[in-house]
C-alpha cells in the first residue's frame, strides 16, 4: 500500500507542476511575447536542464529503436501544449479547460481497450465526480455567454487526447531505463517538433537579453523537466486509469495559483469545483484502502 500511495504522490504531484504554467505563460503574454517564442522556451529551456542532469547522473547510451519510442512519448506532451493553447485562439478559457479534462475518460478507455478489461467501479465513480468538478472548477456555470467553434472544440479534445496518451505511454515505454535518461530522450521529441513546426526566424529571435528566459526558465522546470520526471517515476507502477485520475490535479493548481499571482476573481461555484476535484482524485485511494480492510476482516 506504501508504494501505491508514493508512486501516486509522484504523478499527483506532476500533474501539479503543469497547473502552474498558464499562469506563468499569461504572464509572459503580458510582457508581449508570443505563442512561439513561449513554447520554445520551455522546450528548449527544459531540455537544457535534462541534458546537464543525464551528463551528471545518468550517462547510457541508447539504441536508435530506443530514442524513437521515448520521443515518440515527447510529441505527445508538446502536442498537449501546442494544441491546447491554439484552442485558447478561438474558444474561452473556461471551456478549453473542460475539453482538456476530458483527457481524464479518455485514459480509462485507452486502458480498458489495450488490457481487454472494464474499468473498476471505483475508477468509474472517479472520473464523474472528476468530470462535475471540472466543469464547476472551469466557471463554466454562471457564464454570460458560451462561444462554441468547431476548430477550437477539436483543438481542445486533441489536447486531451495528447495527455492521455502521454500518461498512458509514461508507463509503459522503456520503463526500465533511468528516469532522467527517459525524460532527457522524451523531451528531445517536443523540441524536434518544434524545431519543424516553427521557423526558423523565431529561433533567431529569441533572445536571453529581453528577459524571456526567466519565463523559459520557470516553463521549462515545471513544463518538462519535473512532470517527465515525476511522471517517469510513478506512472510505470500505477496503472493508467488510476495515473489520468491523478492528473486531473493539474486544475485545481491552475486556479489557486492564477488567483494569488494574478488576482484573478475564483467564485464559490469554481472553489466547490476545486473540493470536488480533489475529492475524485482521492477517492479510488480510499477505495482501495476500504477493499483491503474488508478483506481482513
Amino acid at each position: 500500500m506504501y508504494q501505491l500511495l508514493k508512486n501516486s504522490l509522484y504523478v499527483f504531484l506532476g500533474a501539479c507542476c503543469f497547473g502552474i504554467l498558464s499562469t506563468v505563460v499569461k504572464l509572459a503574454y503580458s510582457k508581449g511575447f508570443e505563442f512561439q517564442e513561449v513554447m520554445i522556451s520551455q522546450f528548449g529551456t527544459g531540455w537544457l536542464i535534462l541534458l546537464v542532469l543525464m551528463l551528471i547522473f545518468a550517462r547510457k547510451r541508447i539504441t536508435l529503436k530506443q530514442f524513437g519510442r521515448l520521443a515518440c512519448v515527447g510529441l505527445c506532451t508538446c502536442m498537449t501544449g501546442v494544441t491546447y493553447y491554439l484552442s485558447l485562439q478561438s474558444i474561452p478559457a473556461s471551456i478549453a479547460v473542460v475539453l482538456l479534462f476530458q483527457f481524464t475518460w479518455m485514459g480509462v478507455v485507452i486502458e480498458a481497450i489495450v488490457n481487454k478489461k472494464m474499468p473498476s467501479r471505483a475508477t468509474l465513480i472517479s472520473v464523474v465526480i472528476l468530470l462535475v468538478g471540472t466543469v464547476l472548477a472551469g466557471g463554466i456555470i454562471g457564464a454570460d455567454q458560451l462561444q462554441l467553434n468547431l476548430k477550437g472544440t477539436l483543438l481542445g479534445l486533441a489536447a486531451a487526447l495528447m495527455m492521455a496518451l502521454f500518461v498512458f505511454f509514461s508507463g509503459r515505454v522503456e520503463t526500465q531505463m533511468s528516469p532522467i535518461t527517459r525524460s532527457f530522450y522524451m523531451s528531445c521529441g517536443g523540441l524536434i517538433l518544434l524545431t519543424i513546426i516553427f521557423t526558423p526566424k523565431v529561433f533567431v529571435e529569441v533572445s536571453l537579453a529581453n528577459g524571456l528566459w526567466i519565463y523559459g526558465l520557470i516553463l521549462g522546470a515545471f513544463g518538462v523537466v519535473l512532470p517527465v520526471l515525476l511522471f517517469a517515476l510513478g506512472a510505470p507502477k500505477i496503472s493508467t486509469g488510476l495515473a489520468t485520475i491523478l492528473g486531473a490535479g493539474e486544475l485545481p493548481v491552475a486556479v489557486i495559483v492564477s488567483m494569488m499571482v494574478l488576482g484573478e476573481h475564483v467564485s464559490v461555484l469554481q472553489w466547490l469545483g476545486v473540493f470536488v476535484i480533489l475529492l475524485g482524485i482521492a477517492y479510488p485511494q480510499i477505495a482501495t484502502v476500504r477493499a483491503r480492510n474488508a478483506q481482513k476482516v
